[in-house]
């Protein structure tokens, strides 16, 4: 089975605008709500791709149901644990030919409620696999990660990583079967900066020092470079189009490349779905759907370093 893990979703209340002025009553031409958190994102990309999937996240009040019932209604399987006080995040989304984001801090998570957690993933078994990304709610401490990584590889599972910083850092020890940086995010773990293929291929390696096995860095327009536990090292550019979206490119990638080797076994062919995948989403006004990452993988061309 594979869980993904979202310790602070959200509802993305997304309104597009003709124009957007400060100062004034703005008024929208149409409003879309939708799931979100990274997790979250993974869970519904995989749900697209035919791979059944368990989404674990904190859920409170009204809006935590709402969440619960979307992604019910997609067929998702889901184990929320309930908070007592505040509600599940909505992270504003304005676009009037640009996008302008207000994303809330979520509320805090109670010792009974991460209590609840650890107990759930008592349950997990050998070769489960376990995505954990996004950032870290209040109240908890910041090696959370950690933490839950430590449980679960004691009961063989794998894991995936998308965060960033320490609480990326923190668990290179426990040699992560995949983590997905952008180039910024690895440009500044490493204080360096990251312009280039060969600077994610070289930076890519350092962390590979530090444990981590498998690892995609996306480049924005350029694309994206994986190198392989076995030390290979793949290349794949960005196909021409559109870009509509930015939000969710990166979860898809991770959702991708998942699917991809779940299915196949294969990580050149894990990479070409993972890319697909992230630029499907970026070409779309949402998440991507299922047929057109299939759609775009025909065109993903991979290099052999």
């Amino acid at each position: 089975m594979i869980y993904t893990i979202t310790l602070n979703p959200c509802l993305d209340y997304i309104m597009d605008l003709d124009e957007f002025e400060s100062g004034i009553i703005n008024r929208s031409k149409s409003e879309l709500v939708l799931p979100g958190g990274k997790g979250i994102n993974v869970s519904q990309i995989l749900q697209e791709l035919g791979v059944k999937n368990t989404a674990v996240f904190f859920s409170a009040s009204f809006t935590g149901k709402y969440l619960e019932q979307v992604l019910k209604e997609k067929n998702i399987e889901t184990k929320s644990i309930s908070i007592d006080k505040g509600f599940t995040r909505i992270n504003v989304k304005v676009r009037s030919g640009y996008e302008t984001a207000i994303n809330a801090k979520g509320p805090e998570i109670s010792d009974s409620s991460l209590d609840e957690l650890f107990n759930y993933l008592k349950s997990i078994d050998e070769g489960d696999i376990i995505v954990i990304s996004g950032n870290i709610p209040p109240g908890l401490k910041e090696n959370i990660y950690e933490e839950i990584i430590a449980n679960s590889k004691k009961r063989g599972a794998e894991f995936v990583v998308d965060a960033t910083k320490s609480a990326l850092t923190s668990v290179l020890k426990h040699r992560p079967f995949l983590i997905k940086p952008n180039h910024e995010e690895l440009g500044e773990i490493l204080d360096v900066e990251i312009n280039n293929f060969e600077d994610a291929i070289d930076g890519s390696r350092k962390l590979q020092l530090e444990g981590a096995r498998n690892i995609i860095t996306s480049m924005g327009a350029k694309g994206a470079v994986l190198i392989t536990e076995d030390g290979e090292v793949f290349i794949a550019e960005s196909l021409k189009g559109d870009v509509k979206n930015t939000v969710g490119a990166g979860d898809s990638m991770v959702a991708g490349f998942i699917s991809g080797y779940y299915h196949m076994k294969n990580y050149e062919k894990a990479f070409a779905l993972a890319v697909a995948a992230g630029t499907a989403t970026a070409f779309s006004d949402t998440l991507a759907k299922g047929e057109e990452i299939k759609r775009l993988e025909k065109g993903i061309n991979i290099q052999r370093l």
